[in-house]
């Protein structure tokens, strides 16, 4: 068991490292957030939740193309970058780089975290989650009025009640099953087509620990009793705005899979040689490629391969 007791994440999650100073201050004191506005960078994110991306970097383009003397009301405050100038987001169509020669593709948060450094990881990610909210928060949960956006994308109010919402995260574990020594499982889930295998997940119910959750869910999705749930680490995940908290725990490769809510079609324990194995075959992008991998795993933007990975490292 000596592996479990110095099993951790060998490095930070992509999606969790500290890139822009958010400046959260300014969010309440909206005239010194705009008081540079002219100066400001402006993230676009289209329909899609698809962003500009040139040499491993989000393209900012500049505020005053708005057209606008301060930020339009469906602009969200995302930060303030290292040299001073804030950064801003909207929901928009996407425009050329500034530089006509850079060259520059269209990608998501799930392709593009793949280059990212952790600037742009943590501008999307925000501005992906914030604007997500926008899209769905139209309306007031208490009356039915229309809201309005408030400091800066960070929260909407209701004009009649003065009823304030703030930003919906729901919360999920995301847990990796192993016996102690070199075995742990991954499975497939019915939606995802053959050998894309992951580790467990499921969203906390409410009155629900993350413990007790990831509890229920292993039992619930492969019928597996779980014990010695230990944290690994966290993650923002907003697609559309999930926050993914890691853990591990122990199972026994004895007790026999039952697939009790129909969400998984398949799942099996699996060596840390056939794991590393597979992790040196690429991921989940290879799965229309010739790789000759029975397993194809999660990319590096996601907890999932960072668990994964710090797992299979282990001696």
């Amino acid at each position: 068991m000596t592996e479990r007791l110095t099993f951790g994440l060998r490095n930070v999650p992509l999606l969790s490292r500290v890139g822009a100073d958010r400046a959260d201050a300014l969010r309440t004191d909206i005239d010194a957030a705009t008081e540079g506005w002219q100066d400001a960078l402006l993230l676009r994110v289209d329909r899609r939740n698809q962003v500009l991306i040139s040499g491993g970097q989000v393209v900012l383009g500049k505020a005053s193309s708005l057209g606008a003397d301060k930020p339009p009301e469906h602009a969200v405050f995302l930060g303030r970058l290292g040299d001073g100038r804030h950064v801003w987001g909207v929901r928009s169509a996407l425009e050329a780089p500034d530089d006509p020669d850079a060259a520059a593709e269209v990608l998501d948060l799930r392709r593009a975290g793949e280059v990212f450094d952790d600037v742009s990881a943590q501008l999307v990610a925000t501005a992906t989650a914030l604007l997500n909210w926008h899209d769905r928060a139209r309306f007031s949960a208490v009356d039915g009025a229309a809201t309005r956006s408030a400091k800066g994308g960070w929260s909407r109010v209701d004009p009649v009640s003065g009823h304030e919402e703030f930003p919906r995260i729901d919360p999920a574990v995301i847990c990796l099953v192993h016996d102690g020594h070199d075995r742990a499982v991954l499975a497939r889930q019915t939606a995802w087509p053959e050998r894309l295998f992951s580790i467990l997940a499921g969203f906390v119910e409410a009155g629900e620990s993350f413990e007790t959750c990831v509890v229920r869910e292993i039992a619930e999705e492969v019928g597996l009793t779980v014990t010695d749930v230990k944290y690994l680490g966290s993650q923002p995940w907003p697609f559309p705005r999930s926050l993914m908290v890691g853990f591990h725990a122990i199972g026994d490769p004895e007790q026999p899979f039952s697939f009790n809510d129909g969400e998984i079609a398949e799942a099996d324990w699996f060596t840390r040689a056939e794991i590393r194995e597979a992790l040196d075959q690429g991921d989940w992008s290879a799965a229309d490629g010739d790789s000759p991998s029975r397993l194809l795993l999660p990319g590096s933007i996601s907890i999932a391969r960072e668990i994964i990975e710090s797992w299979a490292a282990l001696d």
